[in-house]
Protein backbone atom coordinates (compact mmCIF):
# COMPACT_ATOMS: atom_id res chain seq x y z
CA UNK A 1 0.00 0.00 0.00
CA UNK A 2 1.00 3.25 -1.01
CA UNK A 3 2.13 5.95 2.13
CA UNK A 4 1.21 9.16 1.88
CA UNK A 5 2.10 12.58 3.05
CA UNK A 6 1.23 15.58 3.88
CA UNK A 7 2.20 19.03 4.82
CA UNK A 8 1.00 22.42 5.35
CA UNK A 9 0.16 22.97 1.80
CA UNK A 10 1.09 19.83 0.08
CA UNK A 11 -0.38 16.13 -0.49
CA UNK A 12 2.32 13.11 -1.57
CA UNK A 13 0.84 10.98 -2.68
CA UNK A 14 0.19 8.03 -5.86
CA UNK A 15 0.50 9.11 -9.45
CA UNK A 16 -2.86 9.55 -11.14
CA UNK A 17 -3.81 9.57 -14.92
CA UNK A 18 -4.52 13.02 -14.58
CA UNK A 19 -1.25 13.51 -13.31
CA UNK A 20 0.38 12.92 -16.46
CA UNK A 21 -0.17 15.91 -18.86
CA UNK A 22 1.24 18.72 -16.15
CA UNK A 23 4.36 16.17 -15.29
CA UNK A 24 4.74 15.77 -19.59
CA UNK A 25 4.74 20.10 -19.76
CA UNK A 26 7.36 20.24 -16.84
CA UNK A 27 9.72 17.66 -18.44
CA UNK A 28 9.60 19.54 -21.59
CA UNK A 29 10.39 22.27 -20.16
CA UNK A 30 13.90 23.77 -20.83
CA UNK A 31 14.24 25.90 -17.57
CA UNK A 32 12.65 22.93 -15.42
CA UNK A 33 15.10 20.12 -17.23
CA UNK A 34 18.44 22.66 -17.24
CA UNK A 35 20.02 20.31 -14.92
CA UNK A 36 19.31 16.79 -16.88
CA UNK A 37 21.25 16.15 -20.16
CA UNK A 38 17.42 16.72 -21.99
CA UNK A 39 13.76 17.83 -22.01
CA UNK A 40 11.36 14.51 -22.22
CA UNK A 41 8.62 14.04 -24.59
CA UNK A 42 5.39 12.82 -23.30
CA UNK A 43 5.79 9.42 -24.21
CA UNK A 44 9.35 9.45 -22.03
CA UNK A 45 7.60 11.50 -19.31
CA UNK A 46 4.62 8.97 -19.38
CA UNK A 47 7.29 6.53 -18.77
CA UNK A 48 8.71 7.73 -15.95
CA UNK A 49 5.79 8.07 -14.01
CA UNK A 50 4.77 4.10 -14.79
CA UNK A 51 8.11 3.41 -13.18
CA UNK A 52 7.58 5.85 -10.17
CA UNK A 53 3.97 4.38 -9.55
CA UNK A 54 5.56 0.63 -9.41
CA UNK A 55 8.33 1.79 -7.11
CA UNK A 56 5.77 3.23 -5.23
CA UNK A 57 3.54 0.02 -5.33
CA UNK A 58 6.64 -2.07 -4.67
CA UNK A 59 8.11 -0.28 -1.62
CA UNK A 60 4.61 1.79 -0.28
CA UNK A 61 6.96 5.05 -0.41
CA UNK A 62 9.40 6.40 -3.53
CA UNK A 63 8.73 9.72 -5.66
CA UNK A 64 5.25 10.57 -4.85
CA UNK A 65 3.24 13.05 -7.21
CA UNK A 66 3.48 16.31 -5.12
CA UNK A 67 -0.28 18.15 -5.20
CA UNK A 68 -0.78 21.56 -3.75
CA UNK A 69 -3.91 21.56 -1.30
CA UNK A 70 -5.06 24.81 -2.31
CA UNK A 71 -5.18 24.21 -5.97
CA UNK A 72 -5.60 20.39 -6.69
CA UNK A 73 -2.24 20.74 -9.09
CA UNK A 74 -0.46 18.46 -9.39
CA UNK A 75 3.22 20.48 -9.53
CA UNK A 76 6.00 17.39 -10.31
CA UNK A 77 7.16 15.12 -7.18
CA UNK A 78 9.17 14.86 -4.52
CA UNK A 79 10.69 11.48 -2.73
CA UNK A 80 12.82 9.16 -2.21
CA UNK A 81 15.20 6.71 -4.59
CA UNK A 82 17.44 4.31 -4.47
CA UNK A 83 19.79 4.28 -7.26
CA UNK A 84 20.59 1.29 -9.13
CA UNK A 85 23.63 1.87 -10.49
CA UNK A 86 27.04 2.16 -8.54
CA UNK A 87 29.59 4.81 -7.04
CA UNK A 88 32.20 3.71 -4.73
CA UNK A 89 31.54 5.65 -1.27
CA UNK A 90 28.17 6.73 -2.34
CA UNK A 91 25.93 3.56 -3.41
CA UNK A 92 24.05 1.93 -1.79
CA UNK A 93 22.05 5.00 -0.62
CA UNK A 94 18.86 6.50 -0.31
CA UNK A 95 18.75 10.00 -2.30
CA UNK A 96 15.81 12.33 -1.85
CA UNK A 97 15.02 13.93 -4.59
CA UNK A 98 12.38 16.85 -6.31
CA UNK A 99 11.37 17.59 -9.66
CA UNK A 100 8.25 20.87 -9.47
CA UNK A 101 7.36 23.05 -12.24
CA UNK A 102 8.75 26.18 -12.83
CA UNK A 103 5.49 28.46 -11.81
CA UNK A 104 5.71 26.53 -8.46
CA UNK A 105 9.43 27.49 -7.53
CA UNK A 106 10.39 29.92 -5.00
CA UNK A 107 7.45 29.70 -3.12
CA UNK A 108 8.99 26.83 -0.80
CA UNK A 109 7.15 23.92 -2.09
CA UNK A 110 10.42 21.79 -2.47
CA UNK A 111 12.07 22.74 1.14
CA UNK A 112 8.59 22.10 2.61
CA UNK A 113 7.69 18.81 1.26
CA UNK A 114 11.58 17.39 1.02
CA UNK A 115 11.44 17.99 4.89
CA UNK A 116 8.63 15.45 5.84
CA UNK A 117 9.99 13.22 3.07
CA UNK A 118 13.21 13.31 5.06
CA UNK A 119 11.25 12.68 8.25
CA UNK A 120 9.34 9.89 6.72
CA UNK A 121 12.65 8.19 5.45
CA UNK A 122 14.07 8.28 8.94
CA UNK A 123 11.27 6.92 10.51
CA UNK A 124 9.87 4.65 8.28
CA UNK A 125 12.84 3.20 5.66
CA UNK A 126 15.68 0.59 6.16
CA UNK A 127 18.99 2.76 5.36
CA UNK A 128 21.82 1.23 3.58
CA UNK A 129 23.97 3.23 5.46
CA UNK A 130 22.43 5.94 8.50
CA UNK A 131 22.03 9.18 6.21
CA UNK A 132 19.97 10.17 3.43
CA UNK A 133 21.89 11.74 0.64
CA UNK A 134 20.84 14.48 -2.24
CA UNK A 135 22.87 15.21 -5.69
CA UNK A 136 23.14 17.18 -8.72
CA UNK A 137 25.19 18.69 -10.69
CA UNK A 138 27.72 21.26 -9.71
CA UNK A 139 26.22 23.99 -11.00
CA UNK A 140 22.61 23.58 -10.06
CA UNK A 141 22.58 26.51 -6.95
CA UNK A 142 19.13 26.35 -6.83
CA UNK A 143 18.81 22.32 -6.33
CA UNK A 144 21.53 22.76 -3.74
CA UNK A 145 19.85 25.74 -1.90
CA UNK A 146 16.94 23.60 -0.84
CA UNK A 147 19.61 21.14 0.24
CA UNK A 148 20.98 23.50 2.82
CA UNK A 149 17.75 24.51 3.36
CA UNK A 150 16.52 21.12 5.00
CA UNK A 151 19.86 20.51 7.08
CA UNK A 152 21.99 18.38 4.19
CA UNK A 153 25.64 19.14 4.11
CA UNK A 154 27.57 19.20 1.26
CA UNK A 155 30.55 16.38 0.95
CA UNK A 156 33.00 17.55 -0.94
CA UNK A 157 35.41 13.92 -0.71
CA UNK A 158 32.18 12.55 -2.68
CA UNK A 159 31.96 13.93 -5.98
CA UNK A 160 31.60 12.06 -8.63
CA UNK A 161 31.17 11.55 -12.49
CA UNK A 162 27.33 10.21 -12.85
CA UNK A 163 27.81 7.02 -14.55
CA UNK A 164 24.89 7.70 -16.75
CA UNK A 165 24.74 10.48 -18.29
CA UNK A 166 29.16 10.24 -19.96
CA UNK A 167 30.15 12.70 -22.27
CA UNK A 168 27.57 15.39 -20.95
CA UNK A 169 28.59 19.10 -19.81
CA UNK A 170 27.01 18.30 -16.03
CA UNK A 171 28.84 14.70 -15.54
CA UNK A 172 30.19 16.24 -12.24
CA UNK A 173 28.04 16.01 -9.28
CA UNK A 174 28.09 16.97 -5.49
CA UNK A 175 26.80 15.38 -3.11
CA UNK A 176 25.10 16.79 0.43
CA UNK A 177 23.91 14.11 2.98
CA UNK A 178 22.44 14.34 6.63
CA UNK A 179 22.68 11.28 8.76
CA UNK A 180 20.20 10.18 11.32
CA UNK A 181 22.03 12.01 14.88
CA UNK A 182 22.00 15.47 12.82
CA UNK A 183 18.67 14.97 11.92
CA UNK A 184 17.68 13.84 15.47
CA UNK A 185 19.30 17.02 16.45
CA UNK A 186 16.38 18.88 14.60
CA UNK A 187 18.69 20.66 12.15
CA UNK A 188 16.48 20.08 9.03
CA UNK A 189 13.20 20.63 11.24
Amino acid sequence: MTQELRTGRLWLRGWTEADRAPYAALNADPAVMEYFPSTLTAPQSDEMVARMQAGLDQRGYGLWATERLDTGECIGFVGVAMPTWEVEGLTPCVEIGWRLARQHWGQGFAPEAASEVLRFAFEHIELPRDEVVSFTTVTNHRSRRVMEKIGLTVDPRREFDHPMTPGWWGLRHVVYCIDRPTWKAGVAR
